[in-house]
């Protein structure tokens, strides 16, 4: 117990006691560590699983002509153990044969923020907290977007967030403040990308022909897309439907008409938003929805040889944990330590051509190097 250790104390001068009321309380907690308050179990059943089948990897060894980058923002291995466990112990995204450990720290951080993770990935450079694709000493990057358009092929973002969000920005935009909106928006005419969709409608309100809904969108022709389907954020998907898995394959459907191959990027957002704010349910539908999304993505990169899907995160956030549930019944019980980001590193999955360079354990950063080397090797280099 503490009363012991409280009397002790007690007996030194009454005047310190007086003057420093929270010093008591903070020795008590100390000496008695399970009276902290404990994190609160939330709990989650997914009554409609969905089926999961097995995907075929082509030929690793082929020259890779296309890569797709998926993106879970906040999603570390903790969060994905949760949706495998909540659709019956089954994943898309375990048909990627081939994993690896990416470390997530930023120039001068140990926990990073989605801006310069973003930009790792994108541009192959650590920055500072809060940059979108600008180095330390504030000079602009070119991201995957550039290189692969420089290269000749086509480009895409697709993000579940407002445009003039972190990720989205680091391959679209340069600004040393991921907090200024219109600054980034600003930039979004002179991106290197030919299919951009996404959110944060507000912010286009002059200058812009954009397709302002998913059926708007859907039904544009072949050729540069602008569509932003929502004025903030997306909904979650039990409100936005399947607009995500949709918006990848219309992506891949224009992307793809370039016999020069393209660079597409795709993040499940707001994962990370509503492990921010702690959101159990919302989380899981957006991990569930951005696993989906990944099945249409690899079952097309499964038929077209020549395709590399790399599958990863920029961050954990919430500091998740699964504590318990039922893998027969979808049934889970966890918690979230804080709502902020950690500095765990993530996961990293590949699938197709060239997979074969992603296992292992690198710097985020790699998987901008990676990737050009990829495409370095594949240029030129007809898919047999």
């Amino acid at each position: 117990g503490i009363f012991f250790p409280l009397y002790l104390f007690r007996r030194r001068r009454e005047s310190d006691c007086m003057t420093s009321p929270l010093r008591l309380l903070a020795f008590a907690l100390l000496l008695a560590p399970s009276l902290l308050p404990a994190a609160e179990n939330q709990r989650f059943t997914l009554e409609r699983p969905y089926p999961v089948a097995e995907i075929p990897e082509p030929d690793r060894s082929l020259p890779v002509t296309n890569v797709i980058l998926m993106i879970g923002d906040g999603m570390g291995i903790h969060h994905l153990s949760a949706a495998w466990a909540a659709n019956r112990g089954r994943l898309f995204i375990e048909n990627c044969p081939v994993t690896g450990i990416s470390k997530t720290w930023c120039a001068d951080k140990l926990v990073t923020d989605s801006a310069a993770a973003g930009t790792a990935m994108a541009t192959g450079t650590k920055t500072l907290y809060h940059r979108v694709a600008v180095c330390p000493k504030g000079n602009r990057l070119d991201s995957l977007v550039d290189k692969a358009a420089d290269m000749g092929k086509s480009t895409g973002v697709i993000a579940t967030c407002e445009l003039n969000d972190a990720t989205p920005a680091s391959f679209c935009a340069n600004n040393e403040k991921r907090s200024d909106a219109y600054g980034i928006i600003g930039d979004y005419p002179r991106s290197r990308a030919d299919f951009i969709f996404g959110g944060g409608g507000k912010y286009f309100t002059q200058g812009y022909r954009v397709a302002r809904t998913w059926e708007e969108a859907g039904a544009l022709p072949p050729g540069k897309t602008l569509a932003v389907t929502a004025p903030g954020n997306l909904p979650p998907p039990s409100k936005r439907g399947d607009v995500f898995r949709q918006a990848a394959l219309k992506a891949l459907d224009t992307l793809s008409r370039n016999p020069d191959g393209f660079f597409l990027m795709i993040e499940g957002s707001n994962i990370d938003k509503a492990a921010h704010s702690n959101n159990l349910e919302e989380m899981m539908e957006e991990l569930l929805d951005f696993d989906r999304t990944a099945g249409a993505v690899l079952d097309w990169a499964s038929k077209h040889p020549g395709t590399l899907v790399v599958i990863t995160a920029d961050h954990n956030t919430g500091a998740f944990a699964l504590t318990g549930g039922s893998r027969e019944k979808g049934e889970i019980t966890a918690r979230f330590g804080s709502g902020s980001h950690d500095g765990v590193a993530v996961p990293v999955y590949a699938f197709g051509a060239g997979s074969g360079a992603f296992t292992g354990i690198y710097e985020n950063t790699a998987i901008f190097s990676k990737i050009m080397d990829a495409f370095k090797k594949g240029a030129g280099k007809p898919v047999r």
